[in-house]
């Protein structure tokens, strides 16, 4: 008997801030079981360094990135980094067997170029060749205000087929920590492409029950 096929969604982790998301993200797609392709934009390893202290690196990528995520390298078989400038890389072609891409977080340099095709790095190249495949792409845009030609932008996404998911967290899960508001936004991203998780309290029709959740017992 041959072996499955590996399937991989594309993490594309851009400069934007907000690197906790992709990390949560990444962290819950692996605890569904499934396999991860990650490209890490050139300025998304200065603000990875910026919030976290953590150097990525092409050459230590594995240990770089275990230590974002707090797992071992032992935990990671089944993801796979591109460079960014690596533009021969699987994902670039749609051929390459990915089942879609969450580009998380998403900058607006970043949204202005999937939108208009530019292709100008790895993660702007994969996100153009999801659309024209037709797969799943949600882009989680980390950006305030927005300007007018950034709306243009997202508008065209949406048109094209993208999920456009602000990093926007909702309180009516209860969360009541940094965490509990990222894991809020990279679930919310994961249910747009149907992979299960139980990062966040969902909404069941009944008024204050978070409250009543989060309350210690008498």
């Amino acid at each position: 008997m041959g072996t499955a096929k590996r399937q991989p969604w594309v993490v594309g982790v851009s400069g934007a801030s907000g690197t906790p998301y992709a990390a949560s993200v990444i962290r819950a797609l692996l605890a569904a079981g499934e396999a991860v392709d990650l490209v890490v934009s050139r300025a998304a390893r200065l603000t990875i360094l910026d919030e976290t202290g953590i150097s990525f690196r092409d050459a230590h990528w594995r240990t770089d990135l275990a230590a974002w995520l707090g797992t071992g390298p032992g935990e990671l078989d089944d993801v796979r980094y591109w460079p960014a400038g690596d533009f021969a890389a699987g994902p670039s072609s749609g051929s390459y067997p990915a089942k879609g891409m969450l580009v998380v977080p998403a900058t607006t340099g970043a949204v202005a170029g999937i939108a208009l095709g530019l292709s100008k790095d790895l993660l702007q190249r994969v996100a153009s060749v999801t659309l024209k495949e037709r797969r799943p792409l949600v882009v989680c845009v980390r950006e305030a205000p927005l300007n007018g030609v950034t709306l243009k932008h997202l508008v065209e996404l949406d048109a094209q087929g993208a999920v456009v998911l602000p990093a926007s967290p909702g309180f009516y899960a209860g969360g009541s920590t940094v965490r509990e508001l990222v894991d809020f936004v990279a679930g919310r991203v994961l249910d747009a492409v149907g992979v299960p998780h139980a990062l966040y309290r969902r909404w069941e029709g009944e008024l204050g029950a978070a409250a009543r959740d989060a309350a210690p017992p008498e």
